[in-house]
């Protein structure tokens, strides 16, 4: 080693957590230099987020030591991590609903400026890496992909000497994301150390020039993502070789099982989008993608689809033909919807409740209660099931919703939902923030699901995952959904231009299938 080279930016040696019966870190050793852009990979439940706040200082590790250019530290809490230039983006994010974006801002920094300055120091930031962002909204109109740009700019307003992203771009559409990388790069070149956390291995070779390998706690190996491939890479996470995604064969026309038409309803907060003249028709057997940047009414056309708005007319929304426009969430789902929300504790899942009152929740029509009275015996045996088929990694069927990582939580709401049979699934960004083997088993239920019949809407800002299972794509953007084109016979280039807003020229003669034109 040459003895002129600075220290690693930090050292981890021997790290070791244990919570209960479970070892969340065993034994791990980490070295990130300065200006590297480093990631961290594993399947969800590996270690990774223990590992990364025990960085940070939420968690205290039980054996181990960290050095932090050259010395050793405690690090006691997130105060002493940013007073040693650590900033963190977590994949959950820590703002209050009821503030505005500057006021949690201000919270999370404990900035003692003004909040006109810090205003100004947001917008100035904002405007710098490309992350629009509006500080005088408050967090509860905000779209998931909005706050995790409220979680980057907090992150970037510290000017830290070690950055922690934990699944950043989950939320973020592709010209976002570069966007991202792009200021990474740049903070990199400028000292600046990653420690980068994602599923997206494109990601990964695109932008890391090392990484640290984790499966059960361990390390398990390292390598250098710009000469690994995405499937070597996937098969050291594992432990294994990468299953494969079956495509279903093509669609014969089935029957509609939702339809929306002529859809309008403006926004019930002043940031909003206004849904205008939205209408689609999805049939059985089919997988309809819904593309756009968020913040263009993803939110307002799930809620009034799921039932948590109500359409102006009962016509307005139909499901399995009957007018449910007017009816709530309970009696849609009589008529065969369901729903994976994409928010996942909250509204996906109660995360103090365990894994069988969470699978209750929404699944109690389908056998679980008899004249009243819950059948504790079926709610076990479905909770097991969907443990068992969507590999949920939990300590069991008690084990509380909180106590599972994102990746976990997210596959035990879509095996729920999935497991009811519906008629119509709704699923709103099925696959953000799960591993590569958790996201094709994911997508392969979408598919399976459509093949036995059902009718699937699938709203995702990921075009290759849009592209990889849908029949047909249209693209929400400014309140107005674009007519839908078959998969195959429009490319990412052509939903990009319709994701930045360009309607003009996509009403050209599709096979209409009763859709009326919305353009």
């Amino acid at each position: 080693m040459d003895a002129s080279a600075p220290p690693p930016r930090l050292r981890l040696t021997g790290i070791t957590k244990r919570y209960a019966s479970v070892v969340a870190n065993s034994g791990i050793d980490l070295s990130v230099g300065p200006g590297e852009i480093h990631a961290l990979l594993g399947e969800n439940g590996a270690g990774k987020s223990t590992l990364v706040k025990i960085i940070y200082g939420v968690v205290h590790p039980d054996e181990g030591e960290i050095a932090w250019e050259g010395r050793p530290v405690r690090i006691a809490d997130p105060n002493a991590a940013r007073a040693l230039g650590i900033g963190m983006v977590f994949q959950h994010f820590s703002l209050f609903e009821s503030l505005t974006v500057a006021e949690n801002i201000a919270l999370g920094l404990g900035a003692r400026e003004g909040i006109g300055e810090l205003t100004a120091r947001i917008e100035e930031i904002s405007r710098r890496y490309g992350l629009a962002v509006e500080p005088s909204r408050h967090v509860h109109h905000l779209s998931v992909g909005e706050r995790q740009r409220v979680e980057i700019v907090r992150c970037l307003l510290q000017a830290p000497r070690l950055l922690i992203m934990d699944e950043p771009t989950s939320v973020l559409t592709p010209q976002e994301a570069e966007g991202l990388f792009d200021v990474l790069r740049r903070l990199a070149s400028e000292g600046c150390s990653v420690l980068y956390i994602s599923h997206k291995l494109e990601e990964i070779k695109a932008l890391c020039e090392a990484a640290t390998v984790l499966r059960g706690g361990r390390v398990v190996g390292g390598c250098d993502p710009r000469t690994s491939s995405e499937q070597q890479m996937a098969e050291l996470m594992i432990g294994g070789e990468l299953p494969v995604a079956h495509r279903r064969a093509p669609l014969k026309e089935g029957r509609a099982s939702l339809i929306v038409a002529n859809l309008s309803l403006p926004a019930d907060e002043p940031f909003g989008t206004h849904l205008r003249d939205v209408s689609l028709t999805l049939r059985d057997g089919e997988i309809l993608g819904v593309a756009g940047v968020a913040g263009n009414g993803q939110k307002e056309l799930l809620a009034v689809l799921s039932g948590e708005r109500r359409a102006p007319a009962a016509d307005a929304v139909r499901i399995a033909d009957v007018a449910a426009g007017l009816m709530g969430p309970a009696a849609r789902r009589r008529l065969g919807l369901a729903f994976i929300p994409e928010e996942r504790l909250g509204r996906g899942a109660v995360a103090e409740f365990p894994l069988t009152e969470n699978a209750l929740l929404t699944s109690y029509q389908h056998g679980l209660v008899r004249a009243g009275m819950v059948r504790f015996g079926a709610v076990e045996a479905y909770a097991r099931q969907i443990i068992a088929r969507f590999g949920v990694v939990a300590a069991g069927t008690q084990a509380q919703g909180s106590s599972l990582s994102g990746g976990n939580m997210q596959k035990f709401i879509v095996g729920r939902e999935v497991g009811t049979n519906p008629r119509v699934l709704l699923a709103a960004h099925p696959t953000w923030g799960v591993d590569i083997g958790a996201a094709l088993a994911i997508r392969q239920a979408l598919m399976d699901l459509a093949a036995a019949g059902s009718g699937v809407l699938v709203v995702s800002e990921d075009l290759a995952e849009l592209f990889e299972i849908s029949d047909y794509i249209s693209v929400l953007s400014g309140g107005r959904l674009s007519p839908p084109r078959r998969t195959h016979e429009t490319t990412v280039e052509e939903v990009g231009l319709l994701m930045g807003g360009r309607m003009a020229g996509a009403a050209r003669q599709h096979e209409a299938r009763g859709v009326v034109d919305a353009a």
